[in-house]
């Protein structure tokens, strides 16, 4: 393998705290990884994978008004990177509501009904590169784990990825159900891929990708690489003050199958 010199260690770590990774080649990009190979790859669905055109959030209105009467609820509620439980949650605590797991339940249950409804009108996209880039990763030799870290929880992420024909490529995942807080989700994320692997994977083999810096977040939670990509609401600037290991315009300006890359042995 060959060694980064002192001048390119300059090198990267002015364009990795500047975000000017866009001076390398893909082939050079390497030259910012932290050496150690990754395992696994856990993806957020919302604003990384996929955009539904609000779908989500349409649906968690109506249940907010038709359901439970309190439309106001919702009012300065941040979805981003959230789990549902956490939304509901502060919904009822908005409206002034009892908080107990029968109303939790009553609203995520309303809320997948008009979700799929939403989505059967309108399927949203596929956010850019996306297909690609996993069909990359699905082609590697010795290729990672790939997984879903989300907020959602696990029906509705189903809906969502299904619209798109992209529910069957994640061996598993870690959803909105699992926890209320995003970073013991993230925990959650990391021991199941250490079963499907059959050992305890550390932080640095796993790499958490996501439009949000809650993503960033939940992936230093569990010590974990982050790849922060600017198809959400969120820039790159945004990102890279959360403390992104990477960020990018789209998931195909990462260099997946590149020599060197994040999934090639650093001991080759």
């Amino acid at each position: 393998m060959t060694h980064s010199t002192p001048v390119h260690d300059r090198i990267s770590k002015i364009a990795l705290h500047r975000g000017l990774s866009f001076l390398l080649e893909p082939s050079e990009w390497w030259f910012l990884t932290p050496k150690s190979q990754v395992r696994l790859v856990l993806f957020d669905i919302d604003g990384t994978l996929v955009r539904t055109g609000g779908a989500g959030v349409r649906a968690f209105h109506r249940v907010a008004s038709e359901v439970f009467y309190r439309a106001e609820g919702v009012n300065g509620l941040h979805f981003a990177g959230r789990t549902d439980r956490a939304l509901v949650v502060e919904f009822f605590e908005r409206a002034q509501l009892p908080v107990n797991e029968f109303s939790i339940q009553k609203f995520l249950d309303a809320y997948l009904n008009l979700l799929e409804e939403h989505l059967q009108r309108s399927a949203g996209e596929l956010c850019p590169d996306v297909r690609s880039s996993i069909e990359t990763l699905q082609g590697l030799d010795d290729g990672p784990v790939l997984g879903l870290l989300t907020g959602n929880i696990r029906r509705g992420a189903e809906l969502k990825l299904k619209a798109h024909e992209l529910w069957a490529p994640f061996v598993f995942g870690a959803f909105g159900d699992d926890h209320v807080d995003r970073n013991q989700v993230a925990e959650e994320a990391r021991r199941r891929g250490s079963e499907q692997l059959g050992r305890l994977l550390t932080g640095d083999e796993i790499l958490v990708v996501g439009d949000t810096p809650k993503d960033v977040a939940c992936a230093q939670a569990i010590g974990a690489k982050s790849l922060a990509v600017t198809t959400g609401e969120y820039g790159a600037e945004e990102l890279m003050a959360a403390g992104a290991t990477w960020t990018v315009s789209s998931l195909g300006e990462f260099p997946w199958a590149a020599p060197r890359s994040p999934f090639y042995d650093c001991k080759q």
